[in-house]
């Protein structure tokens, strides 16, 4: 047989463009037989929308179309068959073809006997986990897995399609998060090619926010430079994925900003070649403190909370400003270590349509910074050498209020990620420092429900993943 495996872009509920991809690579690959992904829009993220009339009317349409084309080669696209221009659905998975027995499968069952083996399963990505599911396929006939490269929401379906043939050689291995398309040649044999962590994250999210962006038709971006290394990396990810000249960083420095801030996201901006503008939120907060408020600023540095998240407020309402002005959507810029302590504003600074770190935390935030300086400074190297603060008091730092970030972020994946009991966590921590983090990571759970879509990169993101109650009074 002569195969090509197809690992192209598909988008949910957009038939026309799924239809349009697929036909233009039928008709300029030379094989017997080709392989698609699953393109049923239950495997691409729709939702209820598998129980939509219309949805499910286009969905027929779709293979119909396709067929229609008349097209002499036969079709896979997951585990639909279209021959000859027939539509062929099996009910127990198994396909004939030139005397040779296939089969197709979302799950792999290493008993099956076939000549060729399909596992066509739309699998949503996650750091570090590739390997050891190529290792988990040890077949002893010819194998094809076959992955789209979409966006579903909060899930990234990065392809990385492969092959093994009978003796468990790997032939095949496809890119992360690009289209391609290669003809299996199950006699030669290709070593893996392993990406680091850091340049999973990396792709993974620069093809998040040019899909979400093309899906959406919002061509530009709008974000928050506050000089941290939070806003500095979201923006050379954004300015990677749709170009600088689509970037708009906001500088809105208080009271409190020092002029190191300013200065640091002034030579990002110059660096990566976006737009800026500069709006203290200085006479805002006086009018609002003197007219709403009736009180005046204590510059001791005992300011209450409200103060402190009036501030990140105001900054929210420039920035929606601008996203609803100029059509842009508003990156927000929490990491997953504080979105699980709660260390931001709702409202203020989790406000936005879109979160790119969501799903790293502060220690993945400096990798990733670090990779993308290593050939050249792009982030400046003071923003990632100095403290993290908010700066919303005299002096303040991150740590003020939390553990030492390389504690927390181990803390939050023993817990989270890795499921580790408490008792566990307690033989490498302090008690009350576990039983502290834990706590609030419980207790600021309606926070999260309410924060904007974020880029998934972990089994257990927050958003999807992890699932736990807002009202609750275990811990």
């Amino acid at each position: 047989m002569n195969i090509a495996l197809a690992q192209i872009k598909l988008r949910c509920a957009d038939f026309k463009y799924n239809i349009k991809n697929i036909i233009s690579k039928i008709e300029t690959t030379e094989c017997d037989t080709i392989i698609f992904p699953q393109a049923d829009i239950s495997r691409l993220g729709g939702k209820d929308l598998s129980n939509d009339d219309v949805c499910n009317i286009e969905q027929i349409n779709f293979y119909e179309t396709i067929a229609g084309m008349g097209f002499k080669k036969a079709i896979f696209i997951g585990d639909v068959l279209i021959n000859n221009g027939e539509i062929v659905k099996s009910d127990d998975g198994f396909y004939k073809i030139d005397d040779k027995t296939i089969y197709v499968s979302e799950i792999y069952d290493e008993n099956i006997d076939c000549d060729l083996y399909i596992l066509a399963q739309n699998r949503y990505f996650t750091i570090g986990q590739y390997s050891e599911f190529i290792d988990s396929i040890d077949p002893n006939h010819d194998f094809v897995y076959i992955n789209p490269i979409c966006m579903a929401d909060e899930n990234i379906y990065g392809g990385r399609s492969f092959a093994k043939n009978k003796n468990g050689r790997l032939c095949v291995q496809m890119p992360l998060c690009e289209e391609k398309v290669q003809k299996v040649d199950f006699a030669i044999f290709s070593p893996i090619q392993e990406y680091s962590p850091e340049e999973e994250m990396l792709k993974v999210t620069v093809f998040a926010l040019k899909e979400y962006c093309e899906i959406t038709g919002l061509k530009r971006v709008v974000l928050g430079l506050s000089g941290g290394i939070d806003s500095a990396l979201t923006a050379a990810l954004a300015a990677r994925a749709i170009g600088p000249e689509n970037v708009l960083g906001i500088l809105m420095p208080s009271m409190f900003s020092s002029q190191g801030s300013i200065d640091d996201s002034l030579k990002l901006a110059q660096n990566l070649g976006i737009k800026t503008e500069k709006h203290s939120i200085v006479p805002l907060f006086d009018v609002f403190m003197e007219k709403i408020a009736h009180e005046t600023l204590d510059t001791s540095g005992k300011e209450n909370l409200a103060v402190e998240n009036l501030q990140a407020r105001l900054r929210a309402v420039i920035l929606m400003y601008f996203s609803n002005r100029d059509n842009r959507l508003l990156l927000s810029t929490g990491n997953k270590s504080e979105v699980a302590m709660g260390y931001g504003t709702l409202y203020g600074d989790m406000a936005g349509g879109l979160n790119l770190i969501a799903d790293m935390t502060k220690t993945n935030v400096y990798k990733l910074s670090n990779y993308i300086n290593k050939d050249s400074e792009i982030i400046p190297q003071e923003t990632i050498d100095k403290a993290p603060s908010a700066e919303l008091r005299p002096n303040q730092k991150d740590q003020d209020s939390l553990p030492e970030y390389e504690v927390l972020d181990d803390i939050i994946e023993m817990y989270i990620e890795k499921g580790m009991s408490q008792d566990e966590i307690y033989e490498k921590y302090d008690k009350n420092l576990v039983d502290d983090v834990i706590k609030r990571i419980y207790r600021n759970q309606f926070k999260r429900y309410q924060a904007c879509l974020g880029v998934r990169l972990t089994e257990k993101a927050f958003f999807n993943g992890v699932d736990l109650p807002i009202l609750q009074n275990l811990y």
